[in-house]
């Protein structure tokens, strides 16, 4: 019987492919700290690919996607495998595509700041050869090391300085796409939409394969800011984060660590990057926390109570970068801001610290796991009204199982993420073996933890995706509807289901297309709700700019419309024509229109999303009304963006891009073929 690769060289001679068993094993799964478990245990993964292939254009992949449609095999698009949530779990008869050898750069204009790359370009060289030329994509995520820029739009990523940057959705001007059918179409980024690029990023290889990003670039910095303030509270610190931020002021890097975190980080103890030393041996320190961790809770209580006032104060590090005195000017006006909420300053020790530091994630997690125990993290976000009870409920829900710290980063105005590390071992009864029993206790914390994040009002990814791990809890995030609008993209781009089936949606979710009945009317609210706290807006969709004004200026706030539309067109209309009057989305990257809404798609079914600042939860549906002239669907109510009068407000250059292009044949026949599979 011929096999799936031997096959696939048939139709598309001169690949490069192997089925060697060391390979296979290789690519069977990425960096879940799940499968570390699996691994320290001794067991082999249960499910390996049929073979891996290395496509060195976007014609190699074109003809392998076509191959698999024809063959019904499955494909699964690879970068560097450093994704942390089981995006990648291969079954016998799949193929794996790694993008790697597809590192080229097609297109640079240096003047412009713009570059159109492959997808399979590494991280850390990437930007490596983009300083040398004094430029930076300003991405610098903690796997820079090991991700690629694929991945990176893959898993709609954050970097390190997202709070001038942004994320890479708000780098990604247009994506060349091959999809389930084997088209090659380029999708382009519009100011006023319509546009696709939102929803191909953070799709996690399930609608296509992105060969290649044209991505928004800037001057590199001659110029940093650090300082570090001490505050009582982890409260007190966001506070003043939120304060920095909703003044216009954007800090490259804002992170806040609460006391046991930041007792870590005064430490320092972690590697710097470049540091190959091996990890320790475990040796009576392991065992010794072993024996702690059996019984986390009463762990968490002891740091939060009777040794609370020994670990010391939460810490803030600021970092602001740019050109010639800006940045000394934008860190003496965070200065006064921060003490005001009651910071102290402490110099610039931390924060140049952190940054010697800042890849040392990627050697953490070995000695932990060598030692017999587990960790993680989770990234969530959510407004800033509701970041303190995010905060203790995931923090309580975590720690019956494990012990948990936090830091705050990527701020933005209107919210925040939290990113929760925690470490566990097996519980302290226990038949299981030890591997075994530390899996349990792993699910159980992982399953409090979501539960905790959705009933708080958050949103349960930020930067990290989806993949398998999260995705039990996608229908609370998306709700029904939702999932019909994903199941929905997925056919447009993928008719015949081969893209990474199995991952971002519940276990048993059909991507069949079906007749749901018509969503009943939605409850009457209040016409506008202002969230003062997160500069957000709830609004109703028949309010009229003039009316929504008028409720914010009562509070001191601002649609700050420029050219200012009608101010008798509604807010579901201004939204449905792509926000006109609104500043550009390119000068503040760190900054969204819309937070949050509620919509009714053509067929009558209703999707409705949470407020986030942020999210990593698959397709962006929001592109499916923002700037869609309600070809799919309308805007019931919608969380707008609203600004303090008088606050500054930020203004990068804009890149050498036209973003007000028609929609191209591809994208067009793209956009009927996904109003066709929404009803």
């Amino acid at each position: 019987m011929t096999s799936p690769l031997e096959s696939l060289l048939t139709a598309a001679p001169g690949l490069r492919t192997s089925s060697v068993e060391a390979d296979r094993v290789a690519y069977a799964r990425d960096l879940w700290p799940r499968h570390h478990l699996e691994v320290r245990a001794g067991r082999a993964p249960e499910h390996k690919p049929a073979g891996v292939v290395w496509p060195e254009t976007t014609d190699d992949v074109s003809r392998i996607v076509r191959w698999a449609k024809e063959r019904g095999a499955p494909i699964v698009p690879f970068g560097a495998g450093s994704g942390v949530c089981a995006g990648v779990l291969p079954d016998v008869d799949t193929v794996v595509l790694d993008l790697k050898k597809m590192d080229r750069w097609r297109r640079l204009d240096a003047e412009g700041h713009v570059l159109e790359v492959e997808a399979g370009q590494m991280g850390m060289p990437f930007e490596e050869q983009l300083q040398a030329r004094g430029l930076t994509l300003g991405h610098f995520p903690s796997s820079i090391l090991c991700s690629t820029v694929g991945g990176w739009v893959a898993a709609r990523s954050a970097g390190q300085c997202s709070g001038k940057y942004g994320k890479i959705e708000d780098m990604a001007l247009a994506l060349e796409l091959v999809t389930g059918d084997g088209d090659v179409v380029t999708v382009r980024a519009r100011e006023g939409g319509p546009s696709l690029v939102p929803l191909v990023v953070g799709s996690e290889g399930t609608m296509g394969v992105v060969t290649s990003a044209t991505l928004r670039l800037h001057d590199h910095p001659t110029a940093r800011a650090f300082a570090a303030y001490a505050f009582p509270t982890t409260e007190a610190g966001w506070e003043g984060m939120r304060a920095v931020f909703q003044a216009g002021l954007r800090p490259a890097v804002a992170r806040l660590y609460d006391p046991f975190d930041a007792m870590l980080a005064r430490r320092g103890s972690v590697k710097a990057h470049g540091d190959t030393r091996a990890p320790r041996a475990p040796g009576l320190g392991a065992a010794a926390l072993r024996s702690l961790l059996k019984v986390p809770s009463a762990m968490n209580e002891l740091v939060d109570g009777p040794l609370s006032g020994a670990l010391g104060p939460a810490l803030l590090v600021v970092i602001f970068e740019g050109e010639g005195d800006r940045p000394d000017h934008d860190s003496t006006e965070a200065r006064r801001i921060l003490e005001e909420a009651g910071g102290r300053y402490e110099g610039e020790g931390a924060a140049r610290k952190w940054m010697l530091h800042r890849y040392s994630v990627s050697y953490r997690q070995a000695p932990v796991f060598m030692g017999g125990l587990f960790s993680d993290t989770m990234e969530v976000a959510a407004p800033w009204s509701k970041l303190g009870a995010m905060y203790d409920g995931v923090r309580r829900a975590l720690g019956e199982h494990v012990f948990v710290m936090a830091h705050m980063s990527h701020a933005y105005p209107d919210g925040c993420c939290i990113y929760f590390s925690f470490a566990g071992s097996a519980a302290r009864a226990s038949a299981s073996p030890w591997d075994a029993a530390c899996e349990e206790v792993y699910d159980r914390a992982w399953k409090a933890a979501l539960a905790a994040v959705v009933a708080s009002g958050g949103t349960i990814a930020h930067h990290h995706g989806v993949g398998r791990s999260k995705a039990p809890r996608m229908r609370d995030e998306l709700g029904d509807g939702g999932i019909a609008c994903v199941t929905a993209l997925m056919r447009a781009f993928d008719p015949a289901g081969i893209m990474n089936p199995g991952n971002l949606l519940p276990a048993g979710t059909s991507r069949a297309r079906s007749d749901a009945p018509v969503d009943p009317a939605s409850p009457a609210g209040a016409r506008v709700v202002i969230d003062r706290a997160s500069l957000l807006a709830d609004v109703d969709g028949a309010v009229t700019l003039a009316e929504l004004e008028r409720a914010a200026s009562a509070e001191g706030l601002t649609l700050g419309l420029g050219s200012a539309p009608s101010t008798d067109l509604t807010v579901s209309k201004w939204l449905a024509d792509g926000a006109p009057g609104a500043a550009p989305c390119w000068r503040d990257p760190a900054d969204q229109r819309i937070a949050g809404y509620r919509a009714r798609l053509s067929s009558g079914r209703v999707v409705e999303q949470r407020p986030a600042p942020r999210r990593s939860v698959g397709p962006d549906l929001t592109a499916l009304f923002l700037g869609a002239r309600d070809r799919f669907g309308a805007f019931e109510r919608a969380h707008v963006r609203l600004h303090v009068v008088g606050a500054r407000r930020p203004s990068a250059p804009a890149p050498a891009f036209d973003l007000a292009t028609e929609p191209s044949e591809g994208e067009a026949s793209l956009l009927a073929e996904i109003a066709r599979e929404l009803g």
